[in-house]
This record gives C-alpha cells, structure tokens and sequence, in this order.
C-alpha cells in the first residue's frame, strides 16, 4: 500500500461508527461465533451421549477458538475495509488525513539501531540508505543513529567498532552517529532501549525503533514523523512490515503467506482497536518523553519459573502508553519498512521460543492496575497465541487415543457436524491471507507485480500448504517449550544466523524428533485400528510425521532457487524493486533478475499496491 493512493471505491464509503460501538460489533461476532463453534463441537459429540472424555474435547477446542475466530473476523473486516472504504487507511488512522507530505521536520529524532551479535557489514547495508535518503531530503540534521550494541562476542565487538567508528566519520556534519556497546545484555532490547534513555533521551523529540535486521526507507522514516508530530496524541506509530525478497524457500513461502495474512489481519484489527494498537519493536516511532515517563520494565522478581528480564517487552510498552492516555496507533500500508525472516525451520524456531517465554510473562501483567479493556485484551491474545498451541496438541492426542480405542468409531461423531465443523475450523484458520488474496486478485495491477493471476494463486496454495504442515510443527515445539519453562528451562536472547543454509537431516532430528514420533506414531495407530479416520487426522498428523524431511527439504538452495524459477512466493518488490532495495543490493533481486518479466515502472507498481 502507498500513501496517498487509495482502491476505487465499491461504496461511497463505509459508515462512519464511533470506536465503541466498533468494538461492541466485534466482541459480539466473536463470541456468537465461538458459542456456534462450541456447539457445533457438542453436536458432532453427541450420538453416544457426552461423556468425560468428550466434555474434555470440547474444553480444549473451546481454548483453541479465540485465536482462530479473532482472527477470522480481523480478516472479514479488513477485506471489507479494504474494498467498501473510500479511503481504507485514513479510516483505521485518521490522522493521516493532518499530514500533507510536505510539512517541515522540526522535531529532534533518534533513530535507535538495537543490535546483539550481528554482522556489522550487514548492519551498515541496512542503515547507510536510510541516512542517504534522510540527508538528501535536506532533514539530516534533525535526525541523530544511535548504534545500541549489545555485542558480547569479542570479535564481532571489535569489527562492530571498527566499522561504526568509521561510519560516524564518514556522516560527521550530515548526520551524527553515536556508537555504544555495553558490557553486558541485561534487561535484553528493553534494557538497551533504556539505557539510551538514560543517557539521551531527552535531547530528542521522538525515536524510531529498528532491529538489526530492519530497513526503513528515509520517505517512510519521514511520513512516519510528520504524522506524529502533527497529533500530540500519539505515544506510539507502528508501520506495517512486510518481509524482504528473499532466496531461501522457507522464507519465501512463509512470509508470503505473512505478507497476505498481516494486511488484512492488521487493518481489520485497527478498525476496532483504534487508539490501543500494536507495537512490535521495531520500524515504529515512539514519543521520547512518555515513553520514558511512563514505559520503564523492571525484572519480574516474583520468583517463579518466569522470573527475569521480559524478553517480549513491546507489547507491554504499548499498553503502558495507553494507560499513560497516549493512543498506539497502527500505520496499515505495505511501503513503511521491512525486515528479514528466519532461513529454515530451526532459525524460526529458535527465534519463537524466545517469543514464547517473553508472550508467557504477560501473565504478570494482566491485573496491572488502570489498564484499558483492550490493553488487556491484547495481553491475553498474546498469551493464547502459545496457549492455544498446547490447546491443539492436547486435543489431537485425546482425540486420536479416543478413535483408537473406540469400539465404534463411528458412533463417536455425527458426521454431519463434524463436516462442518471440519471446514469451518479450516475456513477460519486460513481467513486472513485468503481475505488479502481476495483483494489482490480484484486489482487488475496488483494481480500483475504478484506475477499474474495464475502465478498469485500457485503462489497462495503452496503458502497455505507450507503453513498447513508448519503448524503443528510449531504446536508441539510451544506446547514442550511451555512444559519446560515449568522446570526453568529459558529461551534467553542470543544471536540470530540470518544467512541462507542447509539444515541436515541429523540436526532436524535432534530438533524435531517428538514431532516424528506423535505424528507418525498417531498414522500408524489409526492405520490399524481405524483407517477410515486417516483422512481427517493426517490434517494435523501430515505435518508432524513429515516434520523433519520439511525442515530438510525447504532449507536447501535447490528448493528456493525451483520456487524463484516457477515465481512461486513473488513479492511485487521482485517485480519492481523500490529503490532502498536497489540500494542494500538484496541477493533476491540478483538472483531473480534472469527469470523475471521484464521490469516494470516503480511508480506503477507503487500505485498498483494500494489499499
């Protein structure tokens, strides 16, 4: 999506409701949604009677259908938004409609690159055409980089300072670059955040938040500040981000799925959240002087298994600024910034687990006094986000021990609900990049940079099948990684290995082997005892006896180079590169540069991205 460019509107408009109201409208679709659901479960229960064991199924489905229906309705409304709404983001970001583009940047800004055992060189690569941008536009000297090292290897410290002193000489007198590393990582980002404060923060109006594996364009960096500047109001402006073209399979066929997934998703979401958005940590701008008044983390001291440092500080930063009465806002458009997802099926993992423990401490939040209703809300969507992994693992195994032992399978279920209820759980989980497939697929232009319709839609049945067997995957890795946290076992926060590699097959055993073993022992079961029942627990089962050769298979180069061959996972950014993407010289773009349809203008494909 690009600012300024707005769909032909289907209607006039979508009628303008008061927040509240929005928010009644949503809470009742999903509750009368997850009541119907629940009910659909009894139904397909009931033909012997509901027993223990079937109570106990329908307790853990229950627990499984916030996630699922929030997010079914979140992809409903934005695929309404996106095609009814005249103007889709100024809708869900009403202040949008202050800024005209062109206002003076008077504001100080600190732009904090948070960094922990990176690659300098890569670092640089991200951040040099941000400076360029913001120093070309005639602003540089109201901007200030911060380089927030949290660096505690000795060589990549010793290169992290070689090369960012470097930088801070080449950009002396167009923008001032700050380097720090400190000795040791405590408090993780949030503590390195903090520290910034401390020392800096209050020299500077506002401060943009990246990661080390962030690009921000300097127009975006720019709207961002002038949006905020112009509404006192906002403590916190979060971007849309979307994933970087990428060379591995893994990646492209997970992010995109996020791609499609996270638009619809997030502006259906904002049409009902409004002033108590999001906040992920990074590609944000946050207001310096209630951040640091209001948003300080202290270690959790309680004692218990998830005692320490919170690991997912972003979440709680935001509702603390909107318990300090600043709006959290959501910026929904697709050109504000990207970031590089996880090469393999390992990486990502590794990088969930510390997620999980940081979404679990949010426990210790949820009775924190004076918070908004959705502050709390989000707190507890956060927490079920894993919650609901342990959920689905639990009622697999119940389920499949009550078909094998069953002496009449079919007198457990009424196949009619149970259909029903099938599809709909199906329908439900794959809502949100259907929704956004849906839009896409009524733009002419926008159908052609995903690579054309035939293209788009390959493209859109390998994600949902690549996420159809990722996420049991996943289930089972949060449901043992929950188990374990009981026993102080931590995910802490290391380094991330962001380059393309091979993940053999020794290693994805030692990594997913419980996953082999409940999948493929679930299939064998059931293949003697039930057969006829195959068909609906290889849904789940597929993914879990499968869950090694996956991990394998979508880390080699082959794989991504056969997808890249095919088109298939083409983001319109491979297309019709924009510049900041022309400038870090992605190995995507070069790789993709013999197999593409020749190039488009930027400026069409720029419009074609609209809401």
């Amino acid at each position: 999506m690009t600012a300024g460019v707005t769909a032909a509107p289907i209607a006039a408009a979508v009628p303008v409701v008061s927040i509240g109201r929005r928010r009644l409208v949503f809470a009742a679709l999903a509750l009368l949604t997850m009541a119907g659901m629940i009910w659909l479960m009894a139904r397909t229960l009931a033909p012997g009677g509901l027993g223990v064991l079937d109570i106990v199924l329908i307790a853990l489905f229950a627990v499984t259908l916030p996630w699922t229906v929030i997010g079914f309705w979140n992809a409903v409304i934005g695929l309404l938004v996106m095609r009814l709404a005249e103007n889709p983001i100024a809708l869900v970001l009403p202040a949008v409609e202050r800024v005209r583009g062109d206002e003076p940047i008077t504001a100080s800004t600190a732009i904090l690159l948070c960094i922990r055992n990176e690659q300098p060189a890569t670092a640089l690569r991200n951040i040099e055409p941000l400076l360029t941008g913001l120093a070309e536009s005639g602003a540089g000297d109201r901007f200030h980089l911060y380089l927030l090292s949290d660096t505690s290897d000795p060589a990549i410290a010793a290169d992290e300072e070689r090369q960012f002193h470097k930088l801070a000489a080449d950009w002396r007198g167009r923008i001032a670059v700050t380097y720090r590393r400190r000795a040791t990582n405590e408090g993780y980002k949030a503590g390195n955040i903090a520290d910034f404060c401390a020392r800096w923060g209050d020299r500077h109006d506002f401060a943009v938040t990246l990661d080390a594996d962030s690009v921000m364009p300097a127009g975006a960096v720019l709207r961002m500040v002038r949006l905020i500047a112009a509404d006192p109001k906002i403590g916190i402006l979060q971007g849309l981000v979307i994933g970087l073209p990428s060379t591995s399979g893994f990646t492209r066929l997970f992010q995109f799925g996020m791609r499609l997934g996270m638009r619809s998703h997030t502006i259906g979401s904002a049409w009902w959240q409004g002033d108590c958005g999001p906040y992920w940590g990074h590609n944000a701008v946050l207001r310096l002087k209630p951040f640091i008044a209001h948003c300080e983390l202290s270690a959790l001291s309680d004692g218990g298994p998830l005692a320490g440092h919170i690991l997912s500080h972003d979440q709680i930063e935001a509702v603390l600024m909107r318990r300090a009465k600043y709006e959290v806002r959501v910026w929904p458009e697709e050109d504000l910034g990207f970031e590089e997802n996880p090469p393999n099926l390992i990486e990502f993992i590794r990088r969930d687990l510390r997620w999980c423990q940081g979404n679990m401490q949010y426990l210790s939040f949820l009775n924190l006094p004076g918070l908004h209703f959705v502050s709390r809300y989000q707190l507890a969507f956060a927490i079920l986000m894993f919650v609901n992994s342990a959920a689905w693992i639990a009622f697999f195994a119940v389920g499949v021990l009550a078909i094998a032992f069953a002496a009449n399978p079919g007198a457990l279920v009424n196949s009619g609900p149970g259909h029903l209820l099938m599809w709909s759980v199906l329908a439900m989980w794959f809502a949100p990049p259907i929704a956004t497939a849906i839009d896409v697929l009524t733009h002419p232009r926008l159908r052609r940079f995903f690579g054309g319709p035939a293209r788009f839609l390959a493209s859109v049945a390998a994600a949902l099948c690549f996420n159809l067997l990722l996420a049991p995957v996943m289930w089972l890795t949060h449901t043992i990684f929950i188990v374990g946290l009981l026993f102080e076992r931590k995910a802490g926060w290391g380094g991330q290995r962001r380059e393309d590699h091979r993940v053999g097959a020794l290693l994805a055993l030692r990594w997913l082997w419980p996953q082999t073993v409940l999948g493929g022992g679930a299939i064998i079961i059931l293949a003697f005892a039930q057969p006829a029942t195959l068909p609906y627990v290889l849904i789940i089962a597929s993914g879990l006896a499968l869950a090694v050769p996956f991990a394998v298979a979508t880390s080699r180069r082959e794989f991504g180079r056969l997808l890249m061959r095919f088109g298939l996972g083409r983001l319109p950014e491979e297309i019709a590169p924009p510049p900041i993407l022309r400038a870090i010289a992605l190995p995507a773009l070069e790789a993709d540069a013999g197999s593409s349809p020749p190039k488009a203008r930027l400026s069409e494909c720029s419009k074609a991205c609209g809401p």
